[in-house]
């Protein structure tokens, strides 16, 4: 307890508290294996009992119950440092037991104490390895601070390397953007110097890159004004230019009158007439060529389409396109004008019309493949072609334009109309839209020339031939020419009209429907519309004097069924055209001036007096007057009107006693119910209707007599008339429905009078027929 106590106030100092924490580092950073961890824990079991001295052993100990005594001297021999004495008694036993416990502890605070000297050498030795350490620490601080402060100086340097490094790549940038930019206006002096170069030439190799690398500089230049003597070497480089393009002129022009010599003196050579050349030569020398002998001109020409967006390279590819068409036009001018020349002495204007646009379709399509050739991005400009085409296609327009002003025949002129539209315009030009473009506006001039001439001759004979026509004795000959058409030809058994039965028709109206058949595919339908309704009216209107003139020749009944027939064949006839057959037509009203001059010579208004109603400009502003003709519902109203005077024309020729007998009747029941109150008994209008003069039984017999009689007689020779006249029987029975209509109207009237008033004797002698027997009677009649 005393070792203890003694260790246990032994102070620590800071060199054992470094030491300690030294250690307890040093664990955690340098830890121990498994395997050195096993090696001390069997290390701590094989120290942890203390065996027994040598010469202490358990047999040399024993006890006895009746006292205790210990021999010194048996053990001398073994321990020699052993007391040797002989306890007789427990107090010797006790002193004894006292020195022994003495020694004990002296012998093991002994051990403690040598120890705790180890433990102090040791913890001194700490110390100094602490304060080692502690140096080594703050050396180490101190190289650490040196390092992070060459570190900086390390990382300045770098960062200040780096900048140089950015600023040494921009500046090289800045001086291959400098010298980029300096090329341009560097280029000057070699573009210069080569384009004014004796040996320069458009076909030579470098002349093209030259010309691309001038663009550039310009388009360089000019995108760029801010810099210092733009505009001064943009002047230059547009000089150079010029010079380049007036290089490219001449040498198109040149190659071009070249291949023309070439081919004009080939065309020579052949020693042949102009028609063996232009027939035989024609394709192979003035195309082939040409094409051949003008090779040369496509790479330039093509560079020059190919930068035809700029304004001076559209310029001269304008010209380009000049040159190539007069050139062109030199050639072939003198044949395509003796070719033409040809066909219009020899052939009718409707060939003349076909052989010389299929001839100019060809050449216009040889030249279209030739012009591509040279201008393959241009082709597609019709324009471009124009100065060559133009004149050309003038030679056929003046050829045919006299031709056209002469020419009077209708079928001739829709002839024309028909070839332009239909096979040329339609057909072949269709096909070859593109190479024929240039065509187009001449065939367009030439159609629109065949209309204006095609609708003043459609005038001029509609006038002539319609609305002046003067009808000859066998047009006016009515019935026997329905008659002896009917004998000659008879009606088909369908009751349609045999296919020559126009023959029976009035001029006119014949002429009429020809002239509309053959405008209504050939004409505008705004300009056939005007023609058509002025052709429907006077028609109308000659057919309407015709009827007249035949009703005083030949039958009242006679004219109105000429005037129905025709009437009828004109509205079937115009159906089927799709247009409406009115027109709108204005005219300027001065009607309204005479007053206002009067007013104004009378001083009532003034002539400058422009505020007012009555200044001059409303004084002599006509008035517009809008009137609106329609010729198919002024058709449908003359046939209408015609229909029912034909109707009650004859329903008066056959049941006129009977309608004047119900007109007396009624004449005198109005007067018997209105007569005067002071009027005698015996007054004739007292008396019964058939004590009547006029409505006896016999009277009344006598005009049932003459009802049935003209039923007989009149009625079967009027519908043998309309028979003759209108051959269909669906418009017979139409127009003979109304007529049996009114005869049984009729006859009811009668028969309900004499019902009322007659008696049933008087009834026998009239003898009227039952309704259902005078209905079957006429149903019998058709």
């Amino acid at each position: 307890m005393a070792s203890k106590a003694s260790s246990a106030n032994i102070p620590r100092s800071g060199a054992v508290s470094k030491a300690y924490a030294f250690v307890s580092t040093w664990e955690q950073n340098a830890p121990l294996t498994e395997q050195q961890h096993a090696a001390i824990v069997s290390l701590s079991h094989a120290v942890a009992e203390r065996p027994f001295p040598v010469n202490v052993s358990q047999d040399q100990i024993s006890g006895q119950d009746n006292g205790l005594s210990v021999s010194t001297k048996a053990n001398a021999s073994e321990d020699s440092g052993a007391m040797e004495a002989v306890l007789v008694n427990t107090h010797q036993f006790y002193e004894w037991f006292m020195d022994l416990e003495s020694a004990m502890k002296s012998e093991t605070e002994e051990k403690y104490r040598h120890y705790v000297n180890t433990l102090t050498e040791r913890i001194q030795t700490c110390d100094g390895i602490l304060h080692q350490v502690d140096e080594t620490l703050h050396l180490f601080n101190e190289l650490q601070l040196q390092h992070q402060e060459v570190a900086t100086k390390t990382k300045t340097l770098h960062d200040a390397c780096d900048r140089l490094l950015i600023e040494k790549q921009r500046l090289i940038e800045f001086a291959e953007a400098l010298r980029s930019k300096l090329t341009y206006f560097d280029e000057l002096e070699n573009v210069a110097t080569n384009f004014y170069s004796p040996n320069m030439n458009v076909g030579s190799g470098h002349f093209l890159p030259l010309l691309k690398r001038l663009d550039e500089c310009i388009s360089y230049v000019e995108n760029n004004p801010q810099y210092a003597e733009s505009s001064v070497y943009l002047v230059k480089f547009r000089q150079l230019q010029s010079r380049a393009l007036g290089m490219i002129r001449s040498h198109v022009l040149s190659v071009l009158k070249s291949a023309s010599s070439q081919v004009q003196a080939t065309i020579r050579g052949t020693g042949g007439s102009k028609t063996a050349v232009s027939e035989g030569v024609e394709a192979s020398v003035i195309y082939v060529r040409f094409k051949a002998a003008a090779g040369e001109l496509k790479p330039v020409l093509e560079e020059i389409e190919s930068r035809s967006s700029r304004k001076e390279y559209a310029q001269v590819l304008a010209e380009c396109h000049r040159l190539y068409c007069e050139q062109r036009l030199s050639l072939v001018r003198s044949i395509v004008h003796q070719r033409i020349s040809e066909f219009a002495k020899k052939e009718a204007l409707p060939s003349l019309t076909r052989s010389g646009c299929a001839y100019l379709m060809q050449v216009c399509h040889l030249e279209y493949q030739l012009f591509n050739h040279f201008f393959p991005s241009s082709s597609e400009d019709v324009s471009s072609l124009s100065p060559l085409i133009d004149p050309l296609c003038t030679y056929l327009y003046d050829t045919l334009r006299p031709k056209l002003i002469h020419e009077a025949n209708l079928d001739f002129l829709c002839e024309l109309v028909d070839i332009l539209k239909v096979e040329v315009l339609g057909e072949h030009l269709s096909k070859r839209s593109e190479s024929l473009a240039g065509l187009r506006p001449t065939l367009h001039r030439i159609l629109a020339d065949v209309h204006e001439r095609l609708t003043f001759r459609a005038r001029t004979h509609i006038r002539d031939e319609i609305a002046n026509y003067l009808p000859f004795d066998e047009d006016l000959d009515y019935p026997a020419k329905l008659e002896q058409s009917a004998e000659t030809v008879p009606v088909t058994t369908s009751g349609d009209e045999n296919p020559d039965v126009f023959k029976t028709w009035y001029p006119p109206l014949e002429k009429t429907l020809s002239c509309l058949s053959k405008l209504y595919r050939c004409l505008e339908p705004t300009v056939f519309t005007g023609l058509a309704q002025e052709a429907v009216e006077v028609c109308s209107i000659s057919i309407q004097k015709a009827s007249k003139l035949i009703a005083k020749k030949s039958s009242p009944m006679d004219g109105q069924l000429f005037l129905i027939k025709h009437l009828l064949i004109l509205r079937e006839k115009i159906a089927p055209f799709d247009i409406e057959f009115s027109v709108t037509h204005k005219e300027l009203d001065f009607s309204h001036l005479l007053e206002h001059v009067r007013r104004i010579l009378r001083g009532q208004a003034s002539l400058f007096d422009w505020t007012r109603s009555t200044s001059l400009a409303r004084t002599l502003s006509p008035r517009v007057l809008e009137s609106q003709i329609d010729a198919k519902k002024d058709l449908e109203k003359n046939l209408k009107t015609t229909c029912e005077e034909f109707i009650m024309s004859v329903t008066k020729l056959v049941v006129d006693p009977m309608l004047s007998f119900v007109t007396k009747v009624t004449a005198v029941k109005v007067a018997l119910s209105s007569g005067n109150q002071d009027q005698k008994p015996d007054s004739v209008l007292a008396k019964p209707l058939k004590n009547q003069a006029f409505a006896t039984p016999d009277k009344v017999a006598e005009l049932v007599q003459k009802v049935g009689a003209a039923i007989q007689q009149e009625l079967p020779v009027v519908l043998a008339k309309m028979k003759l006249y209108l051959q269909n029987p669906s418009t017979r029975t139409i127009l003979f429905k109304p007529i049996k209509t009114n005869i049984l109207e009729a006859h009811s009237q009668v028969q309900a009078l004499l019902k009322s008033e007659y008696s049933a004797e008087d009834l026998q002698t009239i003898g009227l027929v039952s309704i259902q027997e005078l209905q079957t009677q006429l149903d019998g009649l058709l």
